[in-house]
């Protein structure tokens, strides 16, 4: 009896196999960068480029909550982060590129970015909530104002923009956008120099 119940599971013990090792497949590249992925296709994370040129929202806003990955598709995390801003207040692009939607997602409103030369899939960044001023394919200029600060919609205790940045359906940290020279808080200041003969 044991033997018949054995028999009747060959045709599927290759496709177990085949899905065990899919499986670890997908799960390795993950684990390995701490990229966290929607369900879909894998794509492999790569190094994000510091290419930002402007802050969403502001000069050097607050970060009201950062960027908190996921342990699973679905499980508990921050998928981008949260910047203070007023109410109408100017939202704008990071970075170069071309607006791939502009509209509303669950009641509110969404700009979504494709940043320009940064592979395939290219980089997209997300802002919400955000009342659009452009078009999808528009093509935007560092700095560009795409929107403004909706009332209402926000999950912050204060008005904030969820600010997210995406490879394809894997979810990474926003902030690495930035160069660290337009991430430093604070004024630059000049030491002086000791010990230099005057000329």
């Amino acid at each position: 009896m044991h033997a018949q119940r054995f028999t009747a599971l060959l045709p599927v013990l290759p496709i177990l196999t085949v899905m065990t090792v899919a499986t670890v497949a997908w799960a390795a590249p993950q684990a390995a960068t701490g990229a966290r992925a929607l369900p879909g296709p894998p794509v492999p994370a790569r190094p994000v480029p510091a290419i930002g040129r402007a802050w969403p929202v502001g000069d050097r806003p607050a970060v009201l909550r950062g960027w908190e990955p996921p342990a699973g598709p679905y499980a508990r995390g921050h998928r981008g982060v949260d910047l203070a801003a007023a109410p109408g207040a100017p939202v704008r692009a990071v970075s170069a590129g071309r607006v791939s939607f502009a509209g509303r997602v669950a009641g509110r409103g969404v700009v979504s970015v494709e940043l320009s030369a940064t592979g395939q899939p290219p980089l997209r960044t997300t802002y919400e909530p955000v009342r659009a001023a452009v078009r999808k394919g528009d093509e935007v200029a560092p700095g560009q104002v795409v929107g403004t600060v909706e009332p209402t919609g926000s999950h912050c205790a204060r008005t904030c923009v969820h600010w997210g940045l995406l490879s394809g359906r894997t979810y990474l940290d926003p902030l690495s956008l930035l160069p660290p020279w337009l991430r430093r808080s604070g004024p630059s200041r000049l030491l002086p120099v000791l010990g230099v003969p005057l000329p």
